[in-house]
């Protein structure tokens, strides 16, 4: 008989639980209630069920069975126990993972202590390499995909480029200024932005630059330069605040026990352990660009190297310092107007360079120029063939050490030229001063083949002599390019057969030089439209882009302007290396003239020192010689010409017009240029 016992909750209606309180009702199968005991809450299985009408219910079902208690089962009646699972392959990698977490953390922390961050350098740029270079890859069509238009695009890349060079530092400040002079072959995007490469790099602390003369000649600064950081009498003084700050040095003054005024030139100290790294770096991603793009760049890689290499080896940087003021020296049409500092040798060595310090004014501070001169008659500026330098005072430089120890200016003003307002200026003539100019750098590229490739406004100060003239003293001889006679010889062929439109001759030496585009290569050469060829690349430009859309237009140009680059560069063999950074010099004097005004006739200048110099040079047979000196006198009528355009641009502007002839000379290039495939949009020296 199975018996089922019902639990009635006292509480079950209300929709609680209460089981210590219930009553158990126990039923017969065949019906009727036997009789009514408490619940033993110890036994048997509880659940619940609802009833009809009582609400809810708990049962228990009793079991007949004979209770037996419970005995674990015997080992031996178990099944064999699986394996453990040791998770091997996650322990595995999870090791690799740890262990290279601690390798890049190691060295990380080496990289940042000992190498100076080249690891890291290297890597952000490898990476920000690949970032854009995918990102053209993707997105330089006519439509982009993921920009509004091309112009987009070059923003964006511009400004990943920009910040990537300028928290690099160092070697890559350089890189990124030689990118920013060659604004013919970059798109306005590209050019507005890496204008702010020639802004002052950050100074290093003076503990660094201490080490680097310790390092360098085993003496203190105060040991080898004979100065006292604290005043003493019969020493000499010096600033451990620099004067100024470039990418890879920066400069400090001193006076010496003998009264000697020095400029200390010391190279930042993280520059010889990184400069390896940087560029090995710049020739790794130049030969993925080029074989990324198919531009014919990485050829030029090895040479563009070398000179960036030799700008940071201060021993190279006084020799051609003192080359230079030789053959300065020696040439009648420039001595007394140009003047090289002195080197101290003795103070020199591949990191630290000690110079003769120029008090002097910048070329582009043209109000200082010329406004009028408070000096006295018969007197030149500070420095300036004899004139003596007011020695700084001994009182005023003690109470600047002992209250300003990282602020130190102990170098005198010396500006009483200026007169008792400040208002003066060193008198003399922006045409003197860029003739000399001119003179100078043409002098260096037809005569004499040693063309210092940095002459922007920073590197070139202007003193007035007793006789009222100008004096140009160039500074910063680091990078220098040597041509060679026959290369030389050619160039200055090339410039006279531009100003006489002898286009045989100029296609017979672009040719030679590996150049297929002559009408490209002799309008970047004069920094104006080429007129005198067959102009068949803007003409086939005309006929290609006539009547397309202006984002197709934009796209077609930049393909043209690449097509360009490689039709320059078509004979990477040929090609001559030196081009690069004579075409950034010519850059630069362009610039410097159309800043001051164009108050001379650059063209004609070089043209004439171009044609001299094929009578001139001794490397010459006499016969040669000879016969170029009577081309020379005919050259001489055709130049004529250029001075009635010259004068006539003056004569405009004497009646108001406010252009000058080299403004016309770069809006004629820039309209070309459109025709050609490439964009100019800015100054040379804007920002």
């Amino acid at each position: 008989m199975r018996m089922s016992t019902d639990v009635v909750q006292n509480a079950g209606r209300e929709g609680g639980l209460a089981l210590g309180s219930s009553l158990v009702q126990t039923r017969i199968s065949g019906g009727g209630w036997m009789q009514t005991c408490p619940v033993d809450q110890s036994i048997g299985e509880y659940f619940l069920a609802q009833d009809e009408k009582n609400g809810f219910r708990v049962k228990r079902h009793i079991q007949s069975q004979e209770f037996k208690p419970f005995v674990p089962p015997s080992p031996s009646s178990l099944p064999k126990a699986a394996p453990p699972k040791l998770y091997r392959r996650t322990r595995k990698w999870s090791r690799r993972l740890l262990y290279l977490a601690l390798g890049l953390g190691a060295t990380y922390e080496l990289d940042q202590h000992f190498w100076y961050a080249s690891l890291t350098r290297s890597a952000r740029t490898f990476w920000l390499s690949l970032v854009v270079a995918t990102d053209y890859k993707i997105n330089f069509r006519a439509q982009p995909w993921l920009y509004d238009s091309i112009q987009d695009l070059h923003l964006r890349n511009a400004e990943r480029l920009f910040d990537l060079l300028r928290t690099n530092g160092g070697l890559y400040l350089k890189i990124g200024q030689a990118i920013a002079m060659q604004s013919a072959i970059l798109p306005p995007e590209f050019q507005q932005m890496f204008s702010k490469m020639f802004d002052d790099a950050p100074q290093n602390d003076w503990k660094d630059a201490e080490k680097v003369i310790l390092e360098d000649f085993g003496k203190t600064p105060e040991e080898l330069f004979g100065v006292s950081f604290s005043g003493e009498p019969g020493k000499g003084v010096m600033e451990r605040t620099a004067r100024a700050s470039a990418s890879v040095a920066q400069v400090h003054w001193a006076r010496l026990a003998n009264g000697d005024e020095v400029a200390i030139k010391i190279q930042k100290r993280e520059i010889a352990q990184q400069v390896g790294w940087d560029l090995w770096t710049f020739k790794v991603v130049t030969r993925i660009y080029t074989w990324w793009f198919d531009i014919p760049l990485y050829s030029l890689v090895p040479y563009i190297s070398e000179r960036l290499l030799l700008e940071t080896d201060f021993v190279n940087e006084a020799n051609n310092a003192e080359r230079m003021g030789q053959l300065v020296a020696g040439e009648s049409r420039l001595r007394g107007r140009v003047y090289i500092p002195k080197v101290y040798r003795e103070l020199s060595s591949h990191r630290v360079m000690t110079a003769e310090w120029i008090e002097g004014v910048r070329l582009w501070d043209k109000e200082t120029l010329t406004r009028p001169w408070h000096g006295g008659w018969r007197q030149g500026s500070p420095g300036c063939r004899g004139t003596p330098l007011d020695p700084p005072n001994r009182q005023t430089i003690a109470e600047i050490i002992r209250e300003q120890p990282l602020k130190e200016h102990l170098k005198p003003k010396r500006d009483s030229w200026k007169g008792s307002n400040g208002k003066g200026g060193l008198g003399v003539s922006l045409k003197d001063c860029m003739q000399t100019m001119v003179d100078l750098f043409s002098a260096q590229m037809f005569l004499w083949g040693l063309c210092h490739c940095d002459p922007h406004p920073g590197n070139i100060f202007i003193r007035r002599l007793p006789s009222g003239k100008p004096e140009l003293v160039l500074i910063d001889h680091g990078l220098y390019v040597h041509m060679q006679p026959e290369f030389r010889h050619q160039y200055s062929l090339f410039w006279k057969s531009l100003m006489t439109f002898d286009n045989k001759t100029i296609g017979e030496i672009v040719r030679s030089w590996g150049i297929n585009n002559p009408d490209v290569f002799a309008s970047a050469t004069l920094m104006r439209p080429y007129t005198g060829g067959d102009n068949s690349t803007s003409a086939g430009m005309k006929r290609t882009m006539s009547k397309k859309e202006q984002r197709e237009r934009s796209y077609e140009m930049q393909q043209q302007m690449r097509k360009g680059i490689r039709e320059v560069l078509a004979d990477e063999k040929k090609w001559p290396r030196e081009l690069i950074f004579i075409g950034r010099n010519m850059r630069i004097v362009q610039g410097n003239n159309q800043y001051l005004g164009a108050p001379v006739n650059r063209l004609k200048i070089m043209g004439g020192w171009a044609s001299r110099s094929l009578v001139d040079s001794p490397d010459l047979s006499y016969r040669e010689r000879l016969v170029n000196f009577g081309r020379h006198v005919l050259f001489k009528f055709v130049l004529f010409g250029s001075d009635v355009v010259f004068y006539g641009s003056k004569v405009a502007q004497f009646f108001g017009r406010t252009q000058n002839l080299e403004d016309d000379m770069e809006a004629s290039m820039k309209k070309a240029a459109v025709d050609m495939g490439f964009e100019l949009n800015h100054s040379v020296f804007e920002g």
